[in-house]
């Protein structure tokens, strides 16, 4: 072994005899280099784009979320109240009413989700500062703050007193409905604020305060659709979702932040394995020239290689040789374009060399997994093409 690694070594530093052997090797070496580079600062960017885009949940969503395990609501005592504040770990919480509306403005109808939040709503979330115009409601009002989606398809906009703003709700009952206006609960309210996080959220929520969300879906003063927790740093999640199942039996199921968001997860990294296997196929593409070289060094050594025969070394050894060559070459360049690319992230990361907009430069995340992703990747398919190279030795060709 030692001797097919001295000989691959020399091999692979040494200048041939051809400069097209020469040219051909350089570009192997390269390409190798590229795609492993290219690989990660791909991996690092989807990362950026996922951390991102999750990066505004954290501003809507809570650490986690009580919700009814059948229907929409269930009801919350003061004894689960009391409970509730009691579990080690909870900071605080908020009961939330959520449920679809239809919106009316200047003849306008829109069909969103209202949301109706209690006063410790924003010591759970950072709603507030998702606010581009106007302010947040004041409580026990009559007041609402949409998203610049609804706003926008609605031609709403902040404290308009001159048109008339309406939420329907229809009301429960069974069989055809007789009469319209008996058919929906109805509330007039005011516009204060509006948000703007992104366009799934913007097109689909308005939150109000709790008790207009009672009095439009006719609940009582116990009953709710949801509670939203605050944990402190560093707590252990499944605790606490015990602790809650603990006082609310099988009445309620619990999600954590990931959880809400299940889809956006499923989304981002379907794409990010999609994104994984084009670039993996251009390192296989990349990997052709390292076929290409080591072949044609192959033919070059001829004459070497029957020397070598003479001398006592077996096909065997000779196919190690090459073997080791290609691996070699895979290896110095895939840990290459690693290097390569971490200091372009780094780049990124520290200058913003590449702009989204103006103000927003494009997000790169350097996780720990992405690098060994990467070099793992490399030395599989490098040592299957050098395996593939070597193949082609025989021992006819050898002793020619």
């Amino acid at each position: 072994m030692n001797f097919a690694y001295y000989i691959a070594k020399r091999y692979l530093f040494t200048k041939s005899s051809s400069n097209a052997i020469n040219i051909m090797t350089m570009i192997a070496a390269f390409g190798v280099i590229v795609a492993a580079a290219a690989l990660l600062i791909v991996l690092s960017g989807f990362a950026g784009l996922k951390e991102f885009s999750l990066s505004f949940s954290s501003f809507v969503d809570p650490d986690l979320k009580i919700l009814p395990a059948q229907g929409k609501s269930f009801l919350l005592t003061e004894t689960d109240s009391t409970a509730l504040s009691k579990i080690e770990g909870v900071t605080t919480f908020s009961k939330v009413i959520e449920e679809r509306v239809i919106l009316e403005f200047d003849s306008k109808n829109l069909l969103c989700t209202l949301k109706g939040v209690d006063d410790n709503y924003l010591n759970v979330t950072r709603m507030d500062s998702m606010i581009t115009q106007g302010q947040w409601f004041a409580p026990k009002s009559s007041q609402i703050v949409s998203g610049w989606g609804i706003a926008h398809n609605l031609s709403m906009g902040v404290l308009d007193y001159g048109k008339t703003l309406k939420m329907y709700v229809p009301k429960p009952g069974k069989g055809q409905i007789s009469s319209v206006k008996g058919a929906f609960s109805t509330m007039m309210v005011v516009n204060i604020g509006i948000f703007q996080i992104n366009e799934d959220l913007d097109n689909t929520f308005v939150f109000t305060d709790i008790e207009n969300a009672k009095y439009l879906l006719n609940y009582d003063q116990t009953q709710i659709s949801g509670i939203e927790l605050k944990l402190n740093p560093n707590t252990d999640e499944s605790q606490v979702t015990e602790a809650i199942l603990s006082i609310f039996g099988d009445k309620v199921i619990v999600k954590n932040r990931a959880q809400l968001n299940d889809a956006l997860y499923k989304m981002l990294n379907t794409e990010n394995l999609a994104v994984y296997l084009i670039f993996t196929l251009v390192i296989i593409i990349a990997l052709f020239n390292v076929i290409g070289a080591l072949i044609m060094m192959i033919l070059d050594k001829k004459g070497s290689l029957h020397t070598l025969f003479n001398l006592g070394a077996t096909t065997k050894d000779i196919k190690r040789i090459f073997f080791l060559q290609g691996s070699l070459m895979t290896v110095l360049g895939g840990i290459i374009g690693v290097v390569l690319g971490i200091i372009i992230v780094v780049l990124q990361q520290q200058f913003s060399l590449v702009m989204l907009t103006p103000s927003l430069p494009y997000p790169v995340t350097l996780e720990i997994m992405n690098p060994f992703i990467v070099l793992i990747t490399i030395f599989i398919l490098g040592i299957m093409a050098s395996k593939i190279a070597s193949s082609r030795i025989s021992e006819k060709l050898v002793k020619s």
